[in-house]
């Protein structure tokens, strides 16, 4: 059996990037690692082909961070 603690998920995708800066932040809060995804891709290929920045946390986390960032960004994902 794959051990799935290494594994990334998304938790969140925004189209604008401070929306993502904001979240990973707050995830940081309560000692949450988050990553972020795609952020450099506008200055390689521009804004026109990315479908949003994403917020990528272990699936260990995913569950506590989508209820972090459900009830204190009122997002959903």
């Amino acid at each position: 059996m794959e051990d799935q603690s290494n594994t990334l998920v998304t938790v969140l995708t925004a189209s604008l990037i401070h929306e993502i800066h904001i979240a990973k932040t707050l995830l940081s809060s309560y000692n949450i690692n988050s990553f972020i995804f795609d952020e450099n891709i506008v200055t390689t290929i521009g804004t026109a082909f990315i479908e949003g920045y994403k917020l990528k946390v272990s699936t260990l986390d995913f569950e506590k961070a989508q209820e972090i960032l459900n009830k204190n960004l009122s997002l959903e994902n």
